[in-house]
């Protein structure tokens, strides 16, 4: 739940007690500058539930300056991430299932190419086919695509697989800092054991 509220932050979707949040530089209760460049699905209320996924993809396209066939060509690079199961179906978000809405939601923050993603639980109610997809997917975005990719989850093996860097909080306050290596996955779960 905690993540939730720190993503919401870096949203604007809820304002701070104190202090300001920054988006490269822009602090972004004071701006929208930080909106082209930044994506985000923190849940399925992100969805339009009365859509298709069709739709819903060609909606974000338009907030995003996007064309449909730029939609199309993005949406191809992801057709084994959708197991032929949503696509051309014609049923609406609402009518999927959690993991396949997930779906539906991860490939909408790519539309617009963006620079900063961020992802609440990207892994949860994903098959074991699609997270390793999904895996895959996030590490090309930061280490070929140069985004920044902010991943929240309580999966630590997912994480310290995708991840460059791994900070955990605890009550808004940071209690470890670490740059991914071998014994990651050791030490945080000798913390969250402790």
């Amino acid at each position: 739940m905690q993540q939730i509220i720190y993503f919401s932050l870096l949203l604007d979707l809820i304002q701070t007690a104190a202090g300001s949040i920054k988006n490269n530089d822009v602090v972004v209760h004071e701006s929208e500058y930080w909106k082209p460049f930044t994506s985000a699905f923190i849940d399925e209320s992100f969805l339009i539930g009365y859509l298709t996924l069709e739709e819903y993809f060609y909606f974000i396209g338009e907030l995003r300056n996007q064309n449909k066939a730029d939609v199309d060509a993005l949406v191809a690079q992801f057709l084994d991430f959708f197991h032929d199961e949503i696509l051309n179906q014609k049923k609406y978000l609402r009518d999927l299932s959690k993991g396949n809405q997930k779906k539906a939601g991860i490939v909408a923050v790519l539309i617009g190419n963006p620079e900063v993603i961020i992802l609440d639980e990207p892994f949860a109610n994903l098959d074991p086919t699609t997270q390793i997809r999904l895996k895959e997917i996030i590490k090309d975005l930061a280490k070929k695509q140069g985004v920044t990719v902010l991943v929240s989850s309580h999966d630590l093996l997912h994480v310290t697989d995708v991840c460059e860097r791994i900070v955990v909080l605890e009550k808004g306050e940071i209690v470890k800092d670490l740059s991914t290596n071998e014994s990651t996955l050791k030490e945080l779960e000798a913390h969250f054991t402790n």
